[in-house]
């Protein structure tokens, strides 16, 4: 997949099919439109993911904090779904002050080539105000229709509307709300695959392996969103393959004093050293809030049970 964050760099000399959006938690609803978009290339189409950066409702203050998904896992997950080009509009004063028909005629026809686009119903993209229409589906299928009978360069749009769980309707938002909660059976139901992180295993106290139980050591992003603190049972995929295991999410000091978030995690039928080396966790199913323990004695004791109910777990 080719990954494109500048604007002088846009050229596609062949046509496009694109789908524009935030996709900021690639769930089922997003998911929709990326099948909808691998349709098109059986029409000779390259597949164009347009999305922002950052989200516009970032860049004007408004947006919600933490990432669903980090720039490397979007990417990542954007490939495996046959995206061919992923196009980061780079939001900045200049960028933002572009008019929603300008940014559709300039960019996505100019510069893209486009001949097919999808969207939500809830897109939202362009400057607003006085003299500019509003950049929405309404405006993306009013000028397919219009390049098409003026003899332009035509492209069609298709409109997607929302799916739903159960009455709710899916959204990056309720998503959110499932990953805090510590839902994640919901959240895997939301996303179509489990939450997890993902990074190289690093150096901690080794506190679990002087109790019997060594774990893995992950640091997670920053801007990555945390579930509540606590324990839960996970999925690892490790380089010599898929494990069980057993996770604690939660924030720990670190050696000069300041707190990061990190995942430790014991994984069932394991040998080996994996420090430096790469590790996925998937969580599955949260077992039991954070607790301050009054001693070693209380914490192995406590551990040991996480670990027996864990390997009950099919």
């Amino acid at each position: 997949m080719k990954i494109i964050r500048d604007l002088g760099k846009l050229n596609s000399k062949e046509k496009t099919a694109i789908a524009i959006g935030k996709f900021d938690g690639l769930h089922l609803g997003h998911q929709k439109l990326l099948n909808i978009l691998r349709l098109q290339k059986k029409h000779g189409l390259k597949s164009v993911v347009v999305t922002f950066d950052p989200p516009p409702e970032v860049f004007f203050g408004k947006g919600e904090a933490g990432q669903l998904l980090t720039a490397e896992e979007k990417e990542e997950k954007l490939e495996e779904l046959g995206v061919d080009i992923l196009f980061y509009f780079p939001m900045n004063e200049i960028n933002a002050a572009i008019p929603a028909e300008s940014f559709v005629k300039d960019i996505l026809l100019g510069k893209l080539n486009m001949a097919f686009i999808c969207a939500g119903t809830d897109l939202r993209f362009g400057a607003g105000g006085q003299k500019s229409r509003p950049g929405n589906s309404d405006l993306l299928l009013e000028l397919a229709g219009q390049a098409r009978s003026t003899g332009g360069q035509g492209f069609s749009a298709e409109i997607i509307e929302k799916i739903y769980y159960g009455e709710r309707e899916i959204s990056s938002s309720y998503v959110r709300e499932a990953v805090i909660s510590g839902n994640m059976q919901l959240v895997h139901d939301l996303l179509g695959w489990p939450y997890s992180f993902a990074g190289k295993v690093t150096g901690g106290y080794q506190l679990g392996r002087t109790l019997g139980f060594p774990t893995a050591n992950l640091t997670i992003s920053e801007a990555k969103i945390l579930p509540k603190a606590g324990v839960y049972l996970s999925k690892v995929l490790t380089p010599a393959g898929e494990f069980k295991g057993i996770s604690n999410i939660g924030i720990k000091p670190t050696i000069d004093g300041e707190r990061r978030p990190g995942a430790e995690t014991f994984i069932y039928d394991f040998s080996g050293d994996l420090y430096g080396q790469p590790l996925k966790v998937m969580l599955r199913e949260f077992i039991r809030p954070e607790k301050k323990f009054s001693g070693i004695d209380e914490l192995k004791k406590q551990v040991n049970e996480d670990i027996e109910a864990g390997r009950l777990w099919k």
